[in-house]
């Protein structure tokens, strides 16, 4: 009888992690934890995970894999939403084990959504791969997974102003006039994210990596 239940248990526990674990594709908005950094610029991953989950009903009440996660349907797929709380330079640490629990390849699997200094407020742009390009939780990202291969969108903060420091610049917030360029791409990123799940990524690219903000 032992031997049986102990089968019976190790079956239903698997049965419970097999199809509500499944997932098919994560989508991770970067940025640090602390209320002091909402709404900052290096936040703005945050913010495009934020408007994904209240277009599509998805409760970001999970905390696992040293993150806030959530899942739901995007696209007709079952996704994962990540933001990962563990601060900027250490987000691979998260999203390795996000990816390495769900046994999932990043090439295939895999959105990341984060600020890029290099783009003005209001313009986006769509890669499939590529270097950290200086970006620190890209960089975590890259040598955590063993891969830059995969697909993310960068979101323009804008360059930091001539003589200011770096972390100050991306640790700011937006003018009024900046936050509606923002807005904009947000909505952007999170039309682009729907078609990057669909495997339409390069439509993705030729729809929205077109400056329209200078």
């Amino acid at each position: 009888m032992g031997i049986i239940r102990f089968i019976l248990d190790k079956l239903s526990k698997e049965k419970l992690q097999s199809p509500e674990e499944k997932i098919m594709y994560v989508i991770a908005g970067l940025g640090n934890p602390d209320k002091k950094y909402e709404n900052t610029r290096h936040n703005i991953g945050f913010d495009v995970i934020d408007a994904l989950a209240d277009k599509y009903n998805i409760s970001m009440n999970e905390k696992k894999h040293k993150a806030i996660c959530g899942k739901g349907i995007i696209a007709g797929q079952k996704v994962l939403l990540v933001k990962p709380q563990t601060y900027m330079n250490l987000s691979g640490d998260s999203i390795a084990e996000v990816l390495d629990f769900y046994k999932l390849d990043p090439a295939e699997d895999l959105l990341v959504i984060f600020d890029d200094i290099s783009l003005a407020p209001g313009n986006i742009r769509i890669r499939k791969k590529g270097s950290a390009g200086g970006h620190n939780g890209i960089k975590s990202i890259i040598a955590r997974c063993g891969s830059s291969d995969f697909s993310r969108i960068k979101v323009g903060v804008g360059e930091k102003p001539d003589g200011w420091d770096l972390a100050d610049h991306v640790l700011g917030r937006f003018s009024k006039e900046e936050r509606e360029c923002v807005e904009d791409a947000i909505a952007d990123a999170s039309r682009a994210t729907e078609l990057i799940v669909l495997g339409e990524t390069d439509k993705a690219m030729n729809d929205y990596n077109v400056k329209k903000v200078k």
